[in-house]
């Protein structure tokens, strides 16, 4: 079966999928996985020291409450998705370094750029929780589909 968005959506037309909304800013454009969910707010801390653990090929999934004040990841964090193994990064928010991210082996869907960072410890942070933008309900252990035409989820993999 192919992982193509399209087709899955097809397939399985009761699978959630998001708003079109994310712009794509990774090296990878294709990218799928087991999602971990991050609800933050203008403070990346809780990203890096996941994204500082082994990804075994999920993906992260960030609600950054789309605030548009700062970025949420740049290529620093990239650099740490890669080496540990994470799939891709959706992110509620901005990032920044967008020609580093772009260069490195990992998908990354954002609402867009920002210059600035963001604030350590500023805000409480929350993981493993539901959080919802986009029109889904993203849960941890779900399963998350992305390419250029969009973000598929589902309870279960739909690619087995």
């Amino acid at each position: 079966m192919s992982y193509a968005t399209t087709d899955l959506s097809d397939a399985h037309p009761d699978a959630p999928v998001c708003a079109p909304i994310f712009r794509d800013f990774g090296g990878r454009i294709t990218f799928h996985g087991q999602i971990k969910t991050l609800k933050v707010f203008e403070d990346n801390a809780i990203v890096r020291s996941t994204l500082e653990t082994p990804g075994e090929g999920r993906v992260l999934v960030v609600d950054g409450g789309g605030s548009d004040r700062c970025a949420l990841v740049g290529g620093n964090l990239g650099v740490l998705g890669v080496k540990n193994g994470w799939a891709g990064i959706v992110v509620y928010g901005y990032i920044r370094d967008s020609e580093e991210i772009g260069a490195q082996a990992i998908g990354v869907k954002a609402l867009g750029l920002h210059p600035k960072k963001s604030e350590k410890g500023l805000h409480s942070a929350q993981a493993d929780k539901v959080v919802t933008f986009a029109g889904v309900h993203f849960h941890s252990g779900h399963w998350l589909y992305a390419d250029r035409d969009g973000i598929v989820v589902s309870d279960k993999p739909l690619h087995e």
